[in-house]
């Protein structure tokens, strides 16, 4: 008898633990998804990264992706978002004198595995969807706004917003090249390497001049 009841005896499932832990667990898995998600998307782009290889990357089960996010698009959708987000927070605290740094550090932080920097090939990555593309390009629009604010004060020009485009243009061509191309000396090039250059691009284009 005493060995049937140890046999009867079973740790708690998941489903069995209080509902906070459950929650904590669930925004865990969800984040991890995005993080693994966010890699993928960003180094082998929208169609050629499938649900397995995301799902393969955190460790979990493939039906997770839909529960948390409906599909493979809304996923997408999701680490644009969370992209956006940080490009946006990221354009408000700069400076002019700030900016060409900013850029450095994006620029050779997109081509290393786990780096927020992904952001930037992100934004080069398209699944073909409308919303999605409009999605892109409203992120690019505002960052590009903020630049030229930081560049030019708080009332900005046609001009000036056509020359924060350009900068903002440049840096995604280099991401770009780095990312795929495997230009030397480029695609090797340290945020240190890549600081003297981008300064006197945005020294040069920035500024609308007076």
């Amino acid at each position: 008898m005493a060995a049937s009841r140890g046999a009867a005896t079973t740790s708690p499932s998941t489903d069995d633990a209080p509902p906070q832990r459950r929650r904590r667990n669930a925004e865990r898995t969800r984040q991890l998804l995005l993080d693994k998600a966010r890699w993928r998307f960003a180094r082998d782009g929208y169609a050629a990264t499938t649900v397995r290889d995301i799902a393969d990357d955190a460790g979990v089960n493939v039906a997770l992706i839909n529960r948390y996010f409906t599909s493979k698009e809304g996923l997408f959708e999701a680490c644009l978002r969370t992209a956006g987000s940080e490009m946006r927070q990221d354009a408000d605290d700069l400076t002019f004198d700030g900016i060409a740094a900013a850029m450095a550090s994006r620029i050779a932080g997109a081509s290393m595995p786990g780096e927020v920097h992904d952001a930037l090939l992100l934004l080069l990555r398209t699944s073909g969807d409308e919303r999605i593309d409009e999605l892109r390009r409203a992120v690019l629009q505002s960052v590009s706004e903020k630049l030229a604010r930081a560049a030019n004060g708080p009332d900005i020009s046609p001009e000036a917003l056509l020359r924060a485009q350009v900068v903002l243009g440049t840096t995604l061509g280099i991401t770009l090249l780095r990312a795929s191309m495997g230009l030397q000396p480029l695609a090797e090039a340290t945020p240190e390497d890549l600081l003297g250059p981008l300064t006197d691009l945005v020294n040069a284009l920035l500024p609308v001049p007076r």
